[in-house]
């Protein structure tokens, strides 16, 4: 028996998912789970430890392990956290996101990862953001959101954002890489980037992002009978 409602928030790369499911999350008093860390946080731990990426026990055991946290409130807010400390923008350098690219490959470490997202349901509810949350990690989620947005859309945001951080960027290239990536992601053998079949798809082109969260909790407010704790 399920423990505790789930809102699977799905989509494209720049769609706004981790924005919309951390808010939603921090509105509804709820866990938050950042699925698409959660191999960059097992790649950050293989190399602090100096496991080999071939060492598949070795790789088993401690993504099942992980000491993770996705704060949503207090100090560590919006920070992704390993073992107690923030690891924000170490799981976002170069070396962590190939070793990330070779874990996700490996049919034991996804199988491992699996059970360790599906271990963040829990009450009073969870919000999951991701590209499988609610095709293959909680297919029985009460509410499942596809959050999508035209390319060109996804483009500029992701752009106004490396801009915002001082990280130099060409709008073209971003946007080259986004239809790539989008590519990959829909015809990826192992669990591709599509709607579940009962979700809800909001198209954000144009929209603002309190419209987006508002729409999102009135979804969960219609399906699961809860405002928030806020």
């Amino acid at each position: 028996m399920a423990t505790a409602p789930v809102v699977t928030v799905d989509g494209p790369g720049g769609a706004g998912k981790g924005t919309i499911a951390r808010a939603v999350a921090r509105r509804l008093g709820w866990h938050f789970l950042d699925s698409g860390a959660i191999y960059r946080l097992l790649a950050l731990a293989s190399l602090r430890s100096r496991t080999a990426a071939d060492d598949l026990a070795a790789l088993d055991a401690q993504a099942r392990a992980l000491d993770i946290a996705f704060p949503t409130h207090g100090a560590n807010a919006d920070e992704v956290m390993l073992d107690g400390d923030t690891v924000t923008a170490a799981i976002r350098e170069e070396a962590c996101g190939e070793r990330a690219s070779v874990l996700a490959a490996l049919p034991i470490v996804r199988a491992a990862l699996l059970e360790r997202q599906r271990a963040f349901r829990g009450p009073p509810g969870l919000v999951a953001d991701g590209r499988d949350m609610g095709t293959v990690v909680f297919p029985d989620a009460e509410v499942k959101v596809f959050l999508t947005a035209s390319v060109e859309e996804r483009a500029r945001r992701r752009h106004k954002q490396l801009m915002e951080q001082g990280v130099s960027a060409n709008l073209a290239g971003l946007l080259e890489e986004l239809r790539a990536r989008d590519e990959r992601d829909m015809n990826r053998p192992v669990a591709p980037l599509k709607p579940a079949e009962d979700a809800i798809t909001i198209d954000s082109t144009g929209m603002a992002i309190d419209a987006v969260i508002n729409r999102v909790l009135a979804l969960v407010h219609e399906r699961c009978g809860t405002t928030g704790a806020e």
